[in-house]
């Protein structure tokens, strides 16, 4: 049977969050493999390359040795004006611990498919040739900051920590360090150290432990809503979870967790619909498990994801 994919993330915003459930061994690259050595300095012709359909091959082969990050933008689109010179300030100041590659969705439509670009902008990593989902839209400069980190502390989990040598010199690669990494709350971290083990009863606990101090802990309420998803989604298999779901179609909890991996693996709008669809169905209590399960949703995909409000109207004409 297929496993549920293993481990390529978990970020703030990012969907493909069923890729740490049955982690792989330490220094595995994503999708299978063994890392072949990708530390030291890596020649390139830019840390800012220019993505096509023609040559992104060649920047999935760079990304066996060092991350990247895909900026799909569009020369019309302002949201993007905003976002692309922030990733290009960043670019550098990591010091070539990761790449840009700049996406032109408009003379590029086999790339924004491929990373499933709903909306522009929309930024995704590369590991080790398999694709991260990180966010969507123009987010603040520190919070960008943070996506990164995260993303380089994954890339180091399986082995890419290369570091990019410019032949332009826009960057001291070789010499620069990395930013200090922003310091958590003891919980956070708690939980984040769960996570890193698959152990998600306890990271669920200590984020709960944080909303109890906090009830206004976002990160908190993102957090638990995220490893909530993953704990559903352990120990199953893509092949199970979609054949309960297609030989029961009216059991709540098949199509509960089939919705669960289509969002884990980035289909955002098929879980979304899916559950629409069902609610009617239901009686009082199958329909507030679904509107909750929504809301956990939209705390997993992030609340400024542009899916988010035109499916939260739907759910409350259903409702009201």
């Amino acid at each position: 049977m297929t496993n549920v994919p293993p481990s390529v993330g978990n970020l703030r915003g990012a969907v493909d969050l069923s890729s740490l459930v049955n982690r792989p061994p330490a220094g595995a690259v994503p999708g299978g493999g063994a890392a072949p050595g990708q530390a030291g300095a890596v020649p390139v012709p830019s840390l800012i390359l220019e993505g096509t359909d023609a040559n992104f091959s060649q920047i999935l082969e760079l990304s066996m040795a060092v991350p990247v990050v895909v900026d799909l933008r569009a020369e019309w689109c302002e949201p993007c004006k905003q976002l692309t010179p922030v990733l290009e300030r960043l670019v550098t100041e990591f010091g070539g611990r990761f790449i840009l590659a700049t996406v032109d969705v408009d003379a590029n439509p086999q790339l924004a498919q491929a990373f499933q670009a709903q909306s522009i902008p929309t930024v995704a990593g590369v590991i080790g040739g398999q694709p991260v989902q990180l966010f969507a839209g123009a987010l603040p400069e520190a919070q960008v900051r943070d996506v990164l980190q995260r993303l380089l502390e994954l890339a180091a989990q399986h082995g890419v920590s290369g570091v990019a040598q410019p032949a332009d010199g826009d960057a001291p690669a070789a010499e620069a360090e990395a930013p200090a990494e922003p310091e958590l709350p003891p919980h956070h971290r708690a939980a984040y150290d769960a996570i890193d083990r698959g152990d998600y009863a306890t990271a669920i606990s200590e984020y709960k432990a944080a909303l109890a101090s906090d009830p206004r802990d976002q990160m908190a309420v993102a957090g638990l809503a995220q490893v909530n998803l993953l704990a559903r989604l352990q120990g199953h298999t893509l092949d199970a979870i979609r054949n309960a779901a297609a030989s029961a179609p009216q059991d709540l909890d098949a199509q509960l967790l089939v919705a669960d991996l289509d969002l884990s693996g980035g289909h955002v709008q098929d879980a979304f619909d899916r559950l629409l669809q069902l609610f009617p169905t239901q009686d009082p209590a199958g329909k507030n498990r679904i509107r909750e399960r929504l809301l956990e949703y939209f705390e997993v995909v992030g609340t400024d994801d542009p899916r988010v409000a035109p499916t939260r109207a739907r759910l409350a004409a259903l409702l009201y």
